[in-house]
């Protein structure tokens, strides 16, 4: 037994340091010499087929195949989750500060926690984006400022059935308090680092231990949590799929500063995101987030295979099926915080039977261009404000 116990220790102390992770369960695999498979069963509704191994992302990152962006993080695509190592922290008045780190604006401390590197994240240290942390002698947190309610039952209730956008009422199922943001800046590191670090507790230790098994408390965790576990180090999370310039990604959603997206992304609501710095261009000095559209009334039906948008997550019960800006390996404006563009299709555009399911935020750009997109105000195509921190994990492509 103690020799039992020992390897499970270290088990859980590989996990919850530094090293190297990899996706653990990829579903099945094509037949030889066949450059596609049958997509796993997380995702096959959406989409059937994706890239069979081997493929030439092995030998560059940037080719087409698949690729693990936050190296930390065990990917199960059968289950389309992912787990992390479980943080410990507290804040400054003793309270439990359980989280997860994401990205950081550094790419050497990102190679080194296995974390996503957004180099434009830096520009987020303005107003409230961003709350103070020390890392102490143990390796844990003390955080200056920020609680999040995980009590409120997050519930959604559609409208009618031609028009379920937007829902007659909606309730997040985690609040942040006003000083609450997934953004902190490391004081003790000569690097200036800023972490992407999104709570997902504030229960005890032994209230967690007591979900090891999966049984998770959505009253005390955030409403991805799937298992959560202090004893081995390790939180599982749910995984969104998503789309980004023809690729199929799966990334985390945990923050939002406005109600309503964050109830759609089972997100906890936080309001001091407001501060997020607001730029032109993805790639202009000063801006901090990157760009993602929101189809509002796409194809609907499972079956479908242009099903998207709110429409039809109120309607059919999956994903929307959101489509991203840039990510690592494809592009350098990458970051967590993604400004939402909603798109609306025009009448003209679904009487000529234009819609389709974008996958490319050219494809929104070309479509809005010729007059078939709009915003929900029937206005220009553009971000109208509201800001969602959506880690990229895995690219599925």
């Amino acid at each position: 037994m103690a020799a039992r116990a020992l390897w499970a220790f270290a088990a859980a102390a590989v996990l919850a340091g530094t090293a190297r992770a990899e996706v653990v369960v990829r579903g099945k695999e094509g037949k030889p010499l066949d450059e596609v498979r049958e997509s796993p069963a997380s995702i096959h509704p959406d989409l059937r087929t994706i890239v069979a191994q081997p493929s030439p992302s092995e030998v560059n990152p940037s080719f087409l195949g698949p690729h693990l962006i936050m190296k930390s993080a065990h990917v199960d695509m059968e289950k389309g989750t992912a787990t992390l190592p479980l943080r410990r922290g507290k804040l400054k008045t003793g309270e439990p500060v359980w989280f997860i780190l994401t990205d950081s604006t550094d790419e050497n401390l990102s190679d080194l926690h296995g974390l996503a590197y957004s180099p434009k994240l830096a520009y987020g240290l303005t107003g409230r984006a961003t709350r103070k942390a020390t890392i102490e002698k143990d390796g844990s947190f003390t955080f200056a400022t920020g609680k999040v309610d995980f009590r409120p039952a997050r519930a959604v209730e559609p409208g009618p059935a031609n028009a379920p956008f937007p829902p007659k009422s909606f309730q997040p199922g985690s609040v942040g308090d006003a000083t609450y943001t997934p953004l902190v800046f490391v004081e003790n590191s000569a690097k200036s680092v800023i972490l992407n670090a999104p709570v997902v507790s504030m229960a005890s230790e032994a209230e967690l231990n007591a979900m090891c098994a999966g049984e998770v408390d959505k009253a005390k965790v955030h409403d991805k949590v799937v298992r959560i576990c202090p004893k081995d180090g390790t939180v599982t999370m749910e995984l969104t799929l998503g789309f980004t310039f023809d690729k199929p990604i799966f990334y985390l959603s945990t923050e939002a500063n406005n109600p309503l997206v964050a109830t759609l992304e089972g997100a906890t609501m936080t309001p001091a995101m407001d501060d997020m710095p607001f730029a032109l261009e993805d790639a202009s000095p000063g801006e901090s987030a990157e760009r993602i559209v929101v189809v509002v009334n796409g194809p609907t039906g499972l079956d479908n295979p242009h099903r998207q948008g709110l429409y039809s997550a109120l309607t059919d019960g999956r994903g929307p099926l959101n489509v991203l800006g840039g990510i690592p390996t494809i592009n350098l404006d990458y970051s967590p915080m993604w400004r939402l563009f909603p798109a609306v299709w025009t009448d003209e555009a679904i009487q000529k039977g234009y819609r389709f399911r974008l996958t490319s935020a050219l494809q929104a750009a070309e479509m809005a261009e010729r007059g078939f997109l709009k915003s929900l105000d029937g206005g220009e195509f553009r971000a109208i404000g509201f800001v969602v921190n959506c880690p990229v994990v895995y690219r599925i492509n």
